[in-house]
């Protein structure tokens, strides 16, 4: 089991690597597992595709450092430790927000986003979560959730990473916290 991890988090760094200097359309599995040190069969043991890849990486490099500050109500100090280690990786995350299409990086990180936070609600409230209005659910609530988050990240990161981390968890923490109104008259 140590060795399957071991290996998929070679193959992660592999994709890291080459996509802080390459763009996703044009890396191969084939470089991915050169990289990683390993031969192509070995890769699609682990994964189906390089955007499998991505998926891995959004889910244990950025979501799961984070996990244990959310479950504990450390919202601010979460996402400043996701913002801070995006930044930290800004080559990589520079390139990955121009993934576009059916498997861009917005689309696979708003869907990790929002089994995080389903993740979180469940072992938080196990169950005991009611909504006032029908038409919520708990997946609605992680997705709008999820959706807003990486909003944020993908105008951060295009905007060259004009504020610090810190400074964004504010941010976002006052957006989520106030009405549209409350944040107009802040403009």
């Amino acid at each position: 089991m140590e060795e399957k991890r071991n290996t998929k988090k070679r193959i992660a760094d592999s994709l890291k690597a080459l996509l802080s200097k390459t763009p996703m359309e044009k890396i191969t599995v084939q470089e991915i597992a050169e990289q990683a040190g390993v031969i192509r069969p070995t890769f699609y043991n682990h994964f189906k595709d390089k955007y499998e890849v991505l998926e891995y990486i959004i889910r244990h490099d950025m979501l799961m450092p984070i996990k244990p500050l959310l479950i504990n109500d450390l919202m601010r100090e979460g996402l400043t430790l996701l913002f801070s280690n995006i930044k930290n990786e800004r080559d990589f995350y520079d390139n990955a927000v121009r993934i576009e299409g059916q498997n861009s990086f917005e689309s696979i990180a708003v869907q990790e986003v929002t089994k995080l936070l389903v993740e979180i609600m469940e072992e938080k409230f196990k169950g005991t979560m009611h909504f006032k209005y029908a038409w919520l659910s708990r997946d609605a609530v992680a997705g709008y959730y999820a959706q807003s988050m990486i909003y944020v990240v993908l105008e951060w990161i295009k905007r060259d990473y004009i504020i610090t981390p810190h400074e964004l968890s504010e941010i976002y923490e006052f957006l989520t916290k106030s009405s549209m109104v409350d944040v107009m008259k802040e403009i």
